[in-house]
């Protein structure tokens, strides 16, 4: 199958996710909106539980992708880690599946698959790889973390002044995740991480 059907399968049953509880969307209407055969629809991710797996794990790498974007942005340390605390905190704002990933409060309406990875003898390597592994709200903060070192220490950076960065890293992510939790008020993200930037090297 294309990946650009795939992909139209994956915006099906989110659009779908939007109007309606996972327990209520249902296989054949999501191959019906992407214009695709049931069939097809099972060929490809095997099951609902694989579509769940296959949709969480897309906005998942969409998240992470977001979070590349805003420490490959212009501007020094502090404004690189502000705008991916802003991109943490929007995105899990604007997208119930990326919230639920971020804190690990899966809502009824939502697919919850197993974070651990399950058996999977798809021929379709996306969906072998969505049957992996998916990440833990500790896993996120690792992964963010782990970038946002490699974008701003560079690779000549002494071990300590990596550690720093790592440290100072760790806590805007931290302080993003408080974010989605608990919304900020006046001076929002940006304001909370320039505060803590002030006292914390980057």
């Amino acid at each position: 199958m294309m990946p650009a059907a795939r992909e139209s399968l994956l915006d099906a049953a989110f659009t779908a996710l939007a109007r309606r509880p996972w327990s209520a969307v249902r296989m054949v209407d999501v191959a019906a909106a992407a214009g695709v055969s049931r069939q097809t629809l099972y060929n490809e991710f095997g099951s609902k539980e694989g579509l769940a797996r296959a949709l969480v794990r897309r906005e998942a790498d969409g998240y992470l992708a977001g979070v590349e974007r805003a420490l490959a942005a212009h501007g020094d340390a502090r404004e690189r880690l502000t705008a991916t605390a802003e991109w943490t905190a929007s995105a899990a704002r604007d997208n119930a599946l990326v919230r639920a990933m971020l804190t690990g409060c899966w809502s009824e309406r939502l697919p919850s698959p197993a974070l651990s990875a399950v058996p999977s003898s798809s021929p379709v390597p996306a969906q072998r790889r969505a049957d992996g592994p998916l990440p833990s709200p500790g896993d996120f903060v690792t992964l963010v973390r782990d970038r946002a070192v490699a974008a701003l220490a560079g690779p000549g950076a002494a071990r300590a002044e990596s550690a720093e960065v790592a440290r100072s890293c760790e806590l805007v992510v931290r302080l993003a995740l408080s974010c989605v939790a608990a919304p900020p008020g006046e001076g929002g993200v940006a304001g909370l991480v320039h505060g803590l930037l002030q006292r914390q090297p980057v």
